[in-house]
């Protein structure tokens, strides 16, 4: 347990003090999901990352209380600056006390620690001071980790090479969802992710693309008001209510047969319509390979995990697989992650800026793919307008 003195609060913050109600699930995700506005959120997160940061703010936490590491200086890392930017405090405590706390119905988080009513729990807070530690501590480990993650990413890749170089066994699969011919916009939970999807609103509507969502990237195109054609994945983040959505599921089960996300899909009343694909790397990896296997003439991804960070944030070593899927598809595949902002389109505007809106950039995008079919897709009518305007 930690101990009052070593854990006591900086003397600029002694006269600060939030109260509000408890809400706490080990899962980040299945936390943000159910967490009241005002609400003090309580994780147990050992290296808060960009997605989880964000999914707090969004939601409206008062605060943070990790029973986890926020950092342990493992990977350099934004995420806890962005809480604190937007004004939320991070207080630590020890890992036994998440069963205390979620027993708990409010809390006040003052300087002497967390008062429960019932009982007081010693804290720290985390600051900026903190941060900038913890991030200096992993910058200068970040080329070895990088010598570690090459090195592993390598070696898998190689064990793996000829499992991959087979097709996916797309007639036993007996999708219901044409793939063949069509292009495909595959959305993952990753960085950027929400505003590049904005981005690619018009490129969406005239193109038309198969819509498959790798778990909760689901709920992402929900949420921007499209229903998704397909969700590939363990089902461990998509919501009830993207399960029920019509889409076609697709759980993502490992090499062995085991299939720990069917479980999840027929407690949401949906295993007697769902489809199997056993196989082996991410989701991510599954839902593209669909797409290649599945005759696809255009993979456009979004929020896909891509590089070192990606990976350790997410528990993993290395990126053996992923590196030999995206070796497989080639120039069938566009990844379109951080296209908002580098065409200027800020993560939380859905206007223009700078004269730039989302719409003109779905627009060019879909002119560029679009290019690639052999039906035309200029419209003289909507492209007359060419001036940026709120979509």
């Amino acid at each position: 347990m930690l101990g009052k003195e070593t854990f006591a609060w900086p003397e600029q913050h002694r006269g600060i003090r939030i109260k509000g109600k408890v809400q706490a699930h080990r899962s980040t995700k299945n936390l943000i999901r159910q967490l009241e506005p005002g609400a003090i959120a309580v994780i147990h997160h050992d290296n808060l990352d960009e997605l989880a940061a964000e999914g707090l703010m969004e939601a409206g936490a008062a605060a943070v209380v990790n029973t986890g590491m926020t950092m342990s200086g493992a990977f350099p890392t934004t995420a806890p600056l962005k809480l604190l930017d937007a004004g939320i405090p991070i207080v630590e405590t020890s890992p036994d006390a998440f069963d205390i706390l979620s027993a708990a119905s409010y809390a006040s988080l003052s300087d002497d620690g967390i008062d429960l009513g019932t009982g007081w729990l010693p804290c720290r807070w985390f600051t900026r001071h903190s941060w900038h530690r913890m991030n200096s501590h992993a910058l200068d480990k970040e080329l070895a980790n990088l010598s570690r993650f090459i090195d592993n990413t390598l070696r898998y890749a190689h064990l793996e090479k000829e499992y991959w170089l087979s097709p996916f066994p797309m007639e036993s699969l007996k999708l219901r969802v044409g793939l063949r011919g069509r292009q495909a916009l595959v959305v993952a939970r990753g960085g950027g992710y929400k505003s590049d999807l904005r981005a690619l609103k018009s490129y969406m509507k005239r193109v038309k693309p198969v819509l498959i969502g790798v778990d909760g990237g689901a709920d992402a195109l929900l949420d921007n008001g499209w229903i998704p054609d397909l969700i590939v994945g363990d089902m461990d983040s998509v919501s009830d209510r993207a399960l029920g959505c019509g889409a076609e599921l697709v759980v993502h089960g490992y090499r062995s047969g085991e299939t720990p996300g069917m479980a999840r899909v027929q407690a949401a009343g949906q295993g007697s319509e769902a489809r199997v694909l056993c196989s082996g790397g991410t989701s991510e990896d599954a839902a593209l390979l669909l797409a290649f296997d599945g005759g696809c003439s255009l993979i456009v991804g979004v929020g896909l995990h891509a590089h070192m960070q990606d990976f350790l944030a997410k528990g993993r070593q290395g990126m053996g697989s992923s590196w030999l899927v995206r070796m497989k598809i080639g120039s069938k595949l566009v990844d379109a992650r951080g296209i908002s902002g580098l065409l200027g389109v800020p993560p939380s505007s859905r206007g223009n800026y700078r004269g730039i809106g989302p719409s003109i950039l779905g627009r060019r995008l879909a002119n560029i793919l679009g290019g690639r079919r052999k039906e035309p897709i200029y419209d003289p009518i909507e492209s007359y307008d060419r001036s940026p305007r709120l979509e």
